[in-house]
């Protein structure tokens, strides 16, 4: 043996006493807590939206559809997979920053869910926004998951210096004690949570009817069916634009890729599936971006036709130093 070889073998047999049983090099705890929430910007023309995941629950995939087979429903989410038994939803709030106005479209659901949403004033300490910088706050509509987080854990006002606006048919329906009164009892916290979070600042709400504009830029058009007054918001600088869908259209393996498929959740399903088919035809047409607010986060993407449905295409993750 040259020496060399014997050199060789014998870095080989120092490298093996040093390596633990099994050859590992290092080992970590696992972890299954979520560190930071997830924050992501992009751009819409001149102006800069940044994603924030407030967090998600799931629920079963028995009785989600309620005019499609279990089967049917099983194999589209297994097409593009996800699990086939349990049906995740995130929550995925927008701030939007025009230059001239800081907008948050939809506030999370701050824990009304559980522990595992209910992260916004995290998300905007990860991505550096002061929330008390936010002039205006839009509200596509009253559901818990998007009211919620308007306040504190101390009950107070999270955004303080901004102008709250919401649909007029929305504050209609879930502030009025009569409907609230008559409401099933599963629906009754809904009621309650809209009391609790808008009632005590009902009158300085901005109440919107119509399709206006808001703020340069930002409009909202009504798109009714998911809840009474829901409404989306389309945004628009330059020659770009982005159509924030709200609920029209939930989990996109199934609701976009089957627009006719009606969730149990919608409050009104006929008039939400020809909202959903009306608004994703749109956006396939103008080429708008999307951002669903239980889409897959970061919830920012692209439609466009595909037979009968549309398909949702993701928009890829690029660096933004904006």
């Amino acid at each position: 043996m040259n020496r060399r070889e014997h050199l060789k073998l014998a870095g080989l047999a120092a490298l093996a006493v040093t390596l633990p049983p099994g050859g590992v090099f290092a080992q970590a705890p696992v972890q299954t807590r979520l560190v930071n929430p997830g924050v992501y910007r992009y751009r819409v023309g001149d102006f800069t939206v940044t994603a924030i995941q407030d967090g998600g629950i799931s629920r079963p995939v028995e009785g989600l559809v309620t005019n499609a087979g279990l089967d049917a429903v099983q194999m589209a989410l297994s097409e593009a997979f996800q699990p086939e038994d349990r049906f995740p939803i995130t929550f995925t709030a927008l701030v939007v920053d025009t230059g001239r106005h800081l907008v948050v479209i939809d506030t999370g659901a701050a824990g009304f869910f559980g522990a595992n949403a209910g992260r916004l004033p995290q998300g905007f300490a990860a991505a550096g926004i002061d929330p008390a910088k936010v002039d205006t706050v839009l509200i596509s509509h009253l559901h818990p998951d998007h009211v919620s987080g308007l306040r504190t854990a101390s009950g107070q006002l999270l955004f303080a210096n901004a102008t709250i606006h919401a649909p007029e048919g929305e504050l209609n329906y879930w502030l009025d004690e009569a409907t609230a009164g008559r409401a099933p009892e599963p629906a009754k916290p809904f009621f309650q949570n809209a009391m609790r979070v808008l009632g005590p600042v009902s009158a300085s709400i901005v109440r919107l009817s119509g399709e206006r504009e808001i703020v340069p830029g930002i409009t909202a058009i009504p798109a009714h069916g998911h809840a009474p007054g829901h409404t989306v918001f389309q945004i628009t600088s330059g020659s770009e634009g982005l159509m924030v869908l709200g609920d029209v259209a939930n989990n996109p393996a199934l609701f976009v890729r089957y627009p006719d498929w009606r969730p149990a959740f919608d409050m009104d399903r006929e008039m939400a599936a020809g909202t959903r088919k009306r608004l994703l035809d749109r956006i396939a047409a103008d080429r708008l971006h999307v951002a669903g607010y239980h889409f897959p986060f970061p919830a920012h993407g692209h439609i466009r036709r595909d037979g009968t449905g549309f398909a949702y295409v993701p928009a890829p993750r690029v660096p933004h130093d904006g």
